[in-house]
């Protein structure tokens, strides 16, 4: 297929490149600043733009990947001299209808991204959504390409997807760096020794849910070691109340 990309950050770059390997052709990449929109055309082996007014008319399908804020307008420029186009954007919690177009869809790739680490697409799932029987089959042809893993969801399931993304990769990392401090703070221990603890929890949930992989103080409610955890952050009141509200959460899911 014929692909024109608007904008070149972490999920553009990655997807972006997915597809080149793919066999697709990316035929241009807008983004707002020269250095990122060249770096990635370079890459692709296509042209580049800065100028929404100089994006291509005609291909078989824009693929808009910027921050959600800018999705209304940035589709609004580009309506003039594109009747007929398909347009997808890749945003998680973002409802397909944000797009004027007639023809529009959502292309989803759940994965944390960033632009110099490439990741293996063929096991990251693939939401798709359309406003025509056409086009979202054509939008799981696409994704099949680059991914194992194609579902088909609908704009309000797909909030709850985007939301359960949140918790269990952007809150978990956050603990990832609230441990860090912790160590950085107490001993100047480094972070990679909790990498084996992490890697292993994570393994665990190929075999067992997450419920039954939980483990440590709060699920056996041990009232003397979470008291005296409580303790110790007595000089940090945020990271207190985010210890007693998971440890209670913990301990009533089970």
């Amino acid at each position: 297929m014929k692909i024109v990309l608007i904008g070149a950050g972490n999920l553009a770059t990655n997807l972006g490149k997915a597809l080149f390997r793919a066999g697709h052709e990316i035929v241009q990449v807008y983004s707002r600043t020269e250095a990122s929109a060249s770096a990635l055309a370079d890459a692709l082996h296509c042209s580049h733009t800065t100028d929404l007014k100089e994006v291509i008319k005609r291909a078989d399908v824009f693929v808009i990947s910027i921050k959600d804020s800018a999705l209304s307008a940035v589709a609004s420029s580009l309506q003039e001299g594109r009747e007929g186009q398909l347009f997808v954007h890749t945003a998680g919690s973002m409802p397909m209808d944000v797009f004027p177009f007639e023809r529009r869809g959502v292309f989803y790739p759940m994965q944390t991204f960033s632009k110099n680490k490439e990741v293996d697409f063929s096991v990251i799932p693939c939401f798709v959504e359309a406003k025509s029987k056409d086009d979202l089959q054509c939008l799981k042809t696409l994704a099949l390409t680059i991914s194992d893993t194609v579902y088909e969801l609908d704009s309000e399931n797909r909030k709850y997807l985007h939301l359960s993304a949140v918790f269990c990769c952007n809150f978990a990392n956050h603990c990832f760096s609230l441990g860090a401090d912790l160590l950085k703070k107490h001993g100047n221990i480094p972070f990679n020794v909790m990498l084996p603890l992490i890697d292993e929890t994570a393994s665990k949930l190929y075999s067992m849910s997450p419920q039954e992989a939980q483990t440590g103080p709060a699920v056996r409610w041990d009232e003397n070691v979470i008291a005296k955890q409580i303790q110790l952050l007595d000089e940090n009141p945020e990271m207190q109340k985010i210890y007693e509200l998971m440890s209670k959460s913990i301990h009533e899911e089970k």
